[in-house]
């Protein structure tokens, strides 16, 4: 017995569905409206009663865009009463959940023109570059909250790095440095303790910086890491007497290299891993004396002298525990964060103030350390723990 086979077009069902559930939602609101303007005038249309409060004069269009697609509201003109719908906010023109969508695709990276794209193909309408910057006033509230947020526990390890980015300064474009820190705090786990407009990495603004996370909490801290920057040297011992400085070794190479021929470089820099390759400090500083005679019979004098000079403040490192060597002997925990927010701000070129550089970093930082990178353990500091009885 033959059997009738019925084939559906499934795109032309869902997109009749789709309508189907928009007209739905719209008449829906439409009704909601009309039934909040009768509690408010105390009648219905056309209706007269003693209790009458105002009058319907007509009622005006507007979009709202829904995760249903974009509705027509027909709102209700009032004459006597004002008409403040609970159900839509005054001037809204999306749900919540579309203005979070578009807020978080700015943050996690991606461009306006991109965003304006999206939100025409996902919603059915354009977002202008103003409706985004309005949007993401909103978020700063909240990215600015959890740059103030209070430090509590105790922080051994903290990175410290600036990024300059591109910012509008009375009508010149310059240079402003956002100073970031990185705190690995009593159970191994990383945590983004700071960022903050630092103008120019000088002493002032590096004091300034650590003296705000101090005041905000900042405590236990044993080793800072960072790169060989003068003013920031002087303030670590300034702010954190305690604390002890550990020259990013990553960075200590390419100053060596910028006095280097080329065809030398791999040669010095197997000289330059050797040292930080050794068992303990003092085998470390023979080997860095040894390095540094080799430099001076291959004439590369310059490169010598800035071995010599700055080798001590780059094996302070080895003064803790070394299962922790190859994680604090770098800055290489905060340069890459530092790439990722280069990624974003390369898209938006140059920033019209300081505020709003300083409020993407954060969004970025935030998006980021909310993600895999901040659950995952870091170090063990069972290890930390130890040695530090040992030395007690």
């Amino acid at each position: 017995m033959s059997e009738k086979i019925i084939q559906l077009n499934e795109e032309a069902v869902k997109v009749e569905l789709k309508e189907l559930v928009r007209k739905s939602v719209e008449e829906t609101l439409n009704e909601l409206l009309d039934k909040e303007a009768e509690e408010l005038t105390g009648a219905g249309k056309y209706e007269r009663t003693e209790s009458r409060q105002g009058y319907r004069s007509g009622h005006y269009s507007r979009k709202l865009t829904t995760t249903s697609g974009e509705v027509r509201l027909e709102v209700p003109k009032l004459k006597g009463v004002q008409f403040e719908t609970a159900i839509i906010e005054r001037y809204r023109r999306r749900e919540s959940s579309v203005e979070e969508a578009l807020i978080e695709m700015y943050l996690a990276g991606v461009s306006v023109r991109r965003v304006e794209d999206i939100s025409e193909a996902l919603w059915g309408s354009r977002v202008s570059a103003s409706t985004i910057s309005d949007l993401n006033q909103k978020a700063y509230v909240h990215i600015e909250e959890w740059r103030q947020r209070p430090l509590s526990g105790k922080y051994p390890y903290v990175y410290v790095d600036g990024i300059y980015l591109k910012r509008n300064w009375g009508g010149e474009f310059e240079n402003v440095s956002i100073l970031v820190a990185i705190g690995v705090d009593e159970d191994g786990y990383r945590e983004v303790i700071g960022a903050a407009e630092g103008m120019k990495e000088d002493k002032e603004s590096w004091r300034s910086f650590l003296v705000w996370l101090k005041e905000r909490g900042l405590d236990g801290v044993r080793l800072i890491v960072g790169d060989k920057n003068l003013g920031m040297c002087e303030s670590v011992h300034e702010v954190f007497p305690d604390a002890k400085y550990q020259r990013c070794t990553v960075h200590f190479y390419r100053n060596i290299m910028s006095s280097v021929p080329r065809n030398r470089l791999r040669e010095v820099t197997m000289m330059l891993k050797a040292i930080h390759a050794q068992e303990s400090k003092d085998a470390a500083r023979r080997k860095a004396k040894e390095v540094v005679e080799q430099l001076h019979a291959m004439k590369l004098h310059e490169a010598a002298k800035k071995v010599e000079k700055g080798i001590e403040e780059t094996l302070t490192y080895m003064d803790f525990p070394s299962q922790h060597w190859s994680k604090i002997r770098t800055n290489n925990v905060i340069e890459r964060m530092n790439r990722e927010i280069r990624r974003r701000t390369r898209v938006v070129g140059a920033f019209p103030d300081g505020k709003s550089a300083l409020m993407l970093v954060c969004a970025r930082l935030r998006y980021i350390s909310g993600k895999d990178w901040g659950c995952k353990r870091y170090l063990s500091m069972k290890y930390f723990y130890e040695s530090e009885s040992l030395t007690a």
